[in-house]
């Protein structure tokens, strides 16, 4: 059994080792040292190129709950995060350089594992999966795209802030689609009055932004503009554009409100909201200091932060079958942020994921999804999951709202923080069948390669 993996990043990392420890032989492409993009400095695999923080080890919070699942599926990422693990609170954070170290020697002496270095424009041959990041290179973009269709590929990542829909103050926003349409509730709306509204775009004007990379170039897209760039236009450009009241009936005053942000469910268990053309560059901090100046966000709980960044990703509901390939190019799976997920600890999931998929097929048999009430179930179903008509795919982090809800009164008088302690267990047992899948780590025992998680 033979696979190619392209990418030498996290996903195509934990992809190449997972393939390995079920028995296949793989061979990992990697650009650098012949081809470095501007995002990265050194010729290592797994190289982190942002923070060195992979988030929160929290048992209760969607990071925590991922990077648990993770451990016990037997992840080279989380292993080696684990081995070189610095300070950071109940943050897991890296000593960065010896995390890539290590991760490239372990995939080097793999005795199943053989690395190229040298870029790729087109599809290898055989069974793939590609694992090249949200800067996929020009060429091979070109193909991507071709295999995905005309509109399956996107190079820029605008996304609005998340919100829990436990921490909106309902006393304050009301339920009401734009002139009663639809199912007449479908969004949430925090109604501003005109201090209120003044006060938040020079809060927006005057705060801190995150600049653009070297390798981005700042083109936006009129459709989906930052709302800084809208709040200079104006005074009145945001309360005409995603802040506009018109059609909305303030249900205390019977009247429109000056402005309005809006909330549309993010998930068909409406326990996330995504705030409606709030893409944006404010650093994030400042996110969560100027959005609960919004009335009925005060006290909100950010599931994930707006941005606007370069960025690869297929449309993968439209294009990836359930065991992320792509549907014109069966022997090709994806891995990875090009799959429509956010993050280290997700990128690394996929690529978990992808292989095991990918392993199973290669020796005749079928692998089960991952059980959606999982962190990792979670992901792939939002890879996976078919959109209802006009849900906009977007990149998403591992959070509580990709997971279905816990449902009873037990649930209902634990509050939030019980309700994730609750989700947690119930991921905890839905995942044990799916460690049953094989994986045979005693070629590696002679050499020193088999990586136990530490507790």
């Amino acid at each position: 059994m033979e696979a190619t993996v392209v990418g030498g990043g996290l996903a195509g990392c934990e992809a190449a080792w997972q393939l390995a420890r079920r028995g296949v032989r793989v061979r990992l492409i990697e650009q650098k040292p012949a081809a470095i993009s501007p995002a990265h400095q050194t010729p290592m695999l797994a190289e982190l190129v942002c923070s060195n923080s992979l988030r929160s080890n929290a048992l209760e919070t969607g990071p925590g709950l991922l990077k648990a699942e993770l451990r016990r599926l037997g992840s080279l990422i989380i292993a080696c995060a684990d081995l070189y693990r610095v300070p950071a609170g109940d943050a897991l954070a890296v000593e960065r350089f010896g995390f890539g170290r290590e991760i490239t020697a372990r995939l080097a002496m793999h005795p199943l594992i053989t690395i190229e270095r040298r870029p790729v424009h087109d599809m290898p041959p055989g069974h793939v999966i590609l694992a090249t990041g949200p800067l996929t290179g020009t060429e091979l973009a070109r193909r991507i795209r071709a295999a995905c269709g005309s509109a399956g590929l996107y190079f820029y990542d605008a996304i609005a802030p998340i919100v829990d829909a436990d921490s909106i103050d309902m006393d304050k926003a009301f339920r009401a689609s734009r002139w009663g349409k639809g199912g007449g509730d479908d969004y949430v709306n925090c109604p501003m009055n005109r201090e209120e509204y003044a006060a938040f775009v020079a809060a927006v004007r005057a705060g801190r932004k995150v600049l653009p990379h070297s390798f981005e170039e700042p083109r936006y897209f009129e459709g989906c503009l930052p709302i800084e760039v809208m709040a200079e236009r104006g005074d009145d450009t945001l309360a005409f554009g995603p802040m506009k009241p018109i059609g909305l009936d303030d249900p205390r005053t019977g009247r429109w409100p000056h402005a309005v942000v809006q909330l549309r469910p993010e998930n068909r268990y409406r326990t996330s909201y995504n705030l409606v053309g709030f893409q944006t560059r404010l650093a994030i901090p400042e996110q969560k200091r100027i959005f609960q100046m919004i009335p009925g966000l005060e006290k909100a709980e950010f599931l994930r932060f707006g941005a606007i960044h370069r960025n690869s990703y297929v449309d993968g509901p439209r294009v990836l079958g359930p065991e992320l390939e792509l549907r014109t190019l069966p022997t090709v799976q994806l891995a990875g942020q090009i799959t429509g997920v956010e993050g280290y600890i997700e990128s690394c999931a996929m690529g978990l994921v992808s292989a095991r998929f990918l392993a199973a097929r290669l020796g005749g048999t079928t692998c089960p999804p991952p059980p959606v009430e999982t962190a990792i179930g979670g992901l792939w179903s939002h890879v996976t999951r078919a959109r209802e008509d006009g849900e906009r795919y977007e990149p998403q982090n591992i959070n509580f709202g990709l997971l279905p809800p816990i449902e009873g009164l037990a649930a209902r008088r634990a509050g939030k923080s019980g309700r994730r302690k609750l989700h947690a267990e119930r991921a905890q047992a839905a995942l044990t069948p799916w460690l049953d899948q094989p994986a045979d780590d005693t070629l590696l025992a002679s050499t020193g390669l088999a990586i136990r998680a530490s507790a």
